[in-house]
């Protein structure tokens, strides 16, 4: 009864593999002869001639355990393994090298963020106060009203006249034009400038001071006894008297909430303040202009 190839040991299939490859190629062979494309040069090999590699090869060891395995092969496993680590050992570094060189680009990158970023400044004034504007000689002095540069310490004089040559601003639609102080019977146009040209014209704006309804100090300035004498009455002022501004769209009250009389030099009350304020200034007292009256008030109601 014929075997199942199931059934066949690996040793048996690989010697019938082999029998039919010969089979085969004597078939061949001697088609080849036939056609006379092949000529015979050598008888062919007997069947035991091929039993050598019909088996796999062994080589005998003297306790007949496996062969040893070859120099050449364990060198090579040792090489392969050395090349492993070399490969690791790279990667391992280019990472480093990329992780180091984004880190490197990030240093960088703010370094040139910080160096193109601009300062933040702060608004200064235009103009920076000597003494306190208005300031003149009485009308009844023997050269008449002028402007009093005894008051002016001797010092900053070159700088106080350098000041005056800067350049008035046009007016803006968010500046003052005109001033009311019903109290005192008030309405005057309001001008860009405190010096002594435009104190002629009416109520003059210290220019860098705050504008009607905007955080700061709206610093104005008039003549008490010359041009008009419009704040001759700025002492009769008492807290709680309106004092309105008016720009070309809006109209702005403030409230007094005080007085006080001071030296010329004092133009700390000038300075800006974190509310919206109004500052009077005129000379004082009326015909003498010694000293300077200084009236606050505070918006009503910002």
């Amino acid at each position: 009864m014929p075997k199942s190839p199931e059934e066949f040991s690996e040793q048996e299939l690989r010697r019938l593999l082999l029998d039919k490859r010969r089979v085969a190629r004597q078939q061949r062979l001697q088609r080849f002869r036939r056609t006379g494309r092949a000529v015979t040069l050598a008888p062919d090999l007997p069947p035991s001639a091929l039993e050598e590699w019909r088996s796999e090869p062994a080589l005998d060891t003297p306790d007949g355990g496996p062969p040893p395995e070859p120099v050449r092969s364990l060198r090579r496993r040792w090489m392969d393994r050395i090349l492993l680590v070399v490969e690791i050992l790279a990667v391992v570094g280019l990472a480093g090298i990329l992780f180091n060189g984004m880190g490197l680009l990030r240093t960088l990158n703010q370094e040139v963020a910080a160096a193109l970023q601009q300062p933040t400044l702060s608004p200064t004034p235009l103009i920076t106060a000597v003494v306190l504007p208005s300031g003149h000689t009485p009308p009844t002095s023997p050269g008449g009203a002028q402007p009093n540069e005894a008051e002016i310490p001797e010092h900053l004089r070159p700088l106080v006249q350098s000041l005056a040559n800067l350049p008035i601003p046009t007016p803006g639609p968010e500046q003052a034009i005109r001033l009311q102080i019903p109290a005192i019977g008030v309405d005057a146009p309001v001008v860009q400038g405190d010096g002594w040209d435009q104190l002629k014209k009416g109520v003059g704006q210290h220019i860098g001071s705050a504008n009607p309804g905007q955080v700061g100090n709206v610093v104005l300035s008039g003549h008490d006894d010359v041009f008009g004498e419009i704040f001759r009455d700025l002492i009769n002022l008492q807290p709680g008297d309106q004092v309105i501004l008016y720009t070309a769209q809006h109209q702005y009250i403030y409230v007094v909430t005080g007085s006080q009389i001071v030296e010329p030099t004092q133009v700390e009350v000038m300075a800006a303040t974190g509310d919206p304020t109004v500052t009077l200034i005129s000379c004082y007292p009326y015909l003498i202009d010694n000293k300077r009256i200084v009236v606050s008030a505070k918006l009503q109601n910002p």
